[in-house]
């Protein structure tokens, strides 16, 4: 039997709503390559997406029928097929796929370090998202580490970059980055950038449940619960939001008032929390888009310039997760459907990291 192609969708309307869609392989175009996705990572970062799907184009990156989404993950691929005279079989890519077991991407931009999708639906997305970056091409690549590139590199690039743009503002004076989510893989990855910055303080908020997680990864300088946040000293400080629930935002800037300095949205982990309808004190909360940071620091350091400086920052936090990560691996249809509701309901363990293939029996073992 010829195999077939298997795309796991949500409903934009209600993500506990999904489905499996099974449909044959396409024919290849003159130009364009078939992927086989061998495997990709689940995690918050995913829910984020699905959040701003429309507002940042999420949506749009793998079209589907109308009312359901296709919601992007990290993984790895290797092209089983291409009609491209650049792009040969058997390479291996790292990149944004769907939740599925193949892709067709039509490349525009080929070389050694990246394949770049131009697909029409493309146009007008971030390039970062359109990228496909050969392993035999990539300065962070190490076979052993793919399970880690899969779920922690997209989030550790974002961690970086809103470091590097708080840094490059001194950190608007502040004496501590207040996180939210502090249990969450992008915090921790924020929280050991600023540590390694030695600039500012690093203080995690997080819950009950993760608190003693969080204390014991050692990369943040005071762990306080979210009940707890007016025992902190008021002093200058940024938020660096990851939760986006508005009790916790609300908590922050009424005790914290002018000398919030700034208060940095990224994520959503606590998606589902009632959205803020009051005026608050301090500043209003901004969006950090990280693409925009790498347009500036592309221009300000060169293409290979920013690449060398998160590839060797990247370096340190890998082998830092070998302390705490511990990977989870499953197939099939059954597997990823439990684990995409648990991130969703916010029930996954802090130190587990899903890594999921839509093959039977294959996930990297």
């Amino acid at each position: 039997m010829a195999e077939a192609d298997l795309v796991f969708e949500v409903r934009k309307s209600d993500w506990r709503e999904t489905r499996f869609v099974e449909r044959p392989l396409p024919d290849l175009e003159p130009g364009q390559v078939l992927f086989r996705v061998d495997r990709f990572a689940v995690t918050a970062n995913n829910i984020s997406y699905a959040l701003t799907g429309d507002a940042l184009g999420y949506w749009r990156f793998f079209p589907c029928a109308e009312g359901f989404g296709r919601i992007p993950v990290m993984g790895f691929a290797d092209v089983v097929r291409s009609t491209h005279a650049d792009v040969h079989e058997g390479t291996r890519c790292f990149g944004f796929y769907p939740m599925a077991r193949h892709l067709v991407i039509t490349p525009g931009l080929v070389s050694a370090s990246q394949i770049v999708d131009a697909a029409p639906h493309r146009a007008g997305l971030a390039p970062a998202y359109a990228q496909y970056l050969p392993a035999s091409g990539d300065a962070s690549y190490a076979v052993a580490r793919e399970d880690q590139l899969m779920l922690m590199r997209g989030l550790f690039m974002t961690s970086f970059l809103a470091d590097d743009f708080l840094a490059d503002q001194d950190y608007r004076g502040a004496r501590a980055v207040l996180i939210s989510s502090a249990s969450s893989k992008t915090s921790i990855a924020l929280a050991y950038q600023v540590r390694q910055g030695g600039k500012t303080r690093a203080i995690g908020l997080t819950s009950a449940r993760n608190e003693a997680f969080v204390r014991g990864l050692g990369f943040y300088d005071q762990v306080v619960l979210y009940e707890e946040i007016s025992s902190l000293a008021v002093e200058p400080a940024v938020f660096v939001d990851m939760a986006g629930n508005s009790a916790v935002t609300g908590a922050v800037h009424r005790h914290f008032g002018d000398q919030l300095a700034y208060d940095c949205s990224i994520g959503a982990t606590h998606w589902s929390a009632e959205r803020l309808r009051e005026e608050l004190p301090g500043p209003k909360s901004e969006f950090f888009f990280a693409p925009a940071q790498i347009v500036k620091r592309t221009r300000d350091w060169g293409g290979s310039g920013l690449t060398g400086r998160m590839a060797l920052a990247w370096t340190g936090f890998c082998e830092a997760s070998d302390a705490w990560l511990k990977v989870v691996r499953g197939h099939g249809r059954e597997a990823l459907a439990q684990v995409f509701q648990k991130t969703l309901a916010g029930r996954t363990e802090p130190a587990d990291g899903h890594v999921l293939s839509l093959f039977e029996g294959r996930s990297g073992e």
